[in-house]
């Protein structure tokens, strides 16, 4: 009873916001005549037109390259994050050429993209791959070269096999920040994917706003608008329920030892 009574509440106080906010601009758009803001109950009307009419055909592209790109920069990161954090000779070697490669954003790529690439989603999932590589490769790097020093002595004393030191000590003591670089690819892959829709596309949710807001079509565009936030909260929301289940263990630790300090 108490846990259904705390998962209703930390719902209602998640979603009381967003309900007042869109109630405020309903009623305060409610006799708007602008073009540029028209009101919110027309804008829904044409997310339902969008949604219903445009699913297939631009919808499902963005999600499709989205997850794609989401997918490879995870293997790619996590693979990559557990050669350089396991070998500190070789990150040492390899950190200023990282630094310099991840302070070059995802979107300043775009022309290259292109060039390489032409237009399609192979440009798009390329250019989501680069901009949500670098948050789960330096993750995984900073949480394998933060593991306790005496778990690596025990391991090493007890001659742990290393595949079973990988998978049973490494990886689970560096999950939390692991999945926390994930996350944050997550939100910008939402971002990328909208700006690699902007340039030679002819498809997409980014595609729709665009193309809206020049034929000056700003109830489609504000609908697109819409829907990108919902996109991007709905991948966050999925994403919480992956990290709590993957990291259910480490919750369940973190109260032990709290509940000890008490």
């Amino acid at each position: 009873m108490k846990t259904t009574l705390g998962k209703s509440t930390a719902l209602l106080t998640e979603v009381w916001l967003p309900i007042v906010a869109l109630a405020a601009w309903w009623i305060l758009s409610n006799k708007s005549t602008s073009l540029y803001f028209p009101p919110l109950s027309r804008i829904f009307s044409k997310v339902g037109e969008v949604v219903t009419t445009r699913f297939a055909s631009d919808i499902l592209p963005s999600l499709q390259n989205l997850g794609a790109g989401l997918c490879i920069s995870v293997i790619i990161g996590v693979a990559c994050g557990l050669l350089l954090g396991l070998v500190p000779p070789l990150y040492s070697a390899f950190q200023p050429l990282l630094e310099f490669m991840r302070a070059i954003p995802g979107v300043a790529l775009l022309p290259i993209a292109l060039f390489l690439f032409g237009i399609g989603s192979d440009m798009k999932v390329a250019i989501i791959v680069f901009g949500a590589f670098w948050p789960v490769l330096m993750n995984t790097i900073d949480g394998i070269r933060g593991i306790d020093v005496l778990i690596k002595d025990v391991s090493r004393s007890y001659s742990i096999k290393p595949w079973d030191h990988l998978t049973r000590i490494v990886l689970p003591a560096a999950s939390p920040q692991i999945i926390a670089g994930i996350r944050i690819s997550v939100s910008l892959g939402v971002i990328l994917i909208v700006a690699s829709e902007y340039i030679a596309s002819t498809e997409g949710i980014g595609y729709i706003q665009l193309l809206s807001a020049r034929q000056y079509q700003m109830d489609v565009m504000w609908a697109a608008l819409l829907l990108l936030g919902v996109l991007g909260y709905l991948s966050n929301v999925l994403f919480r329920v992956v990290e709590h289940r993957l990291l259910r263990w480490h919750r369940g630790l973190r109260g032990t030892d709290l509940g000890g300090q008490k």
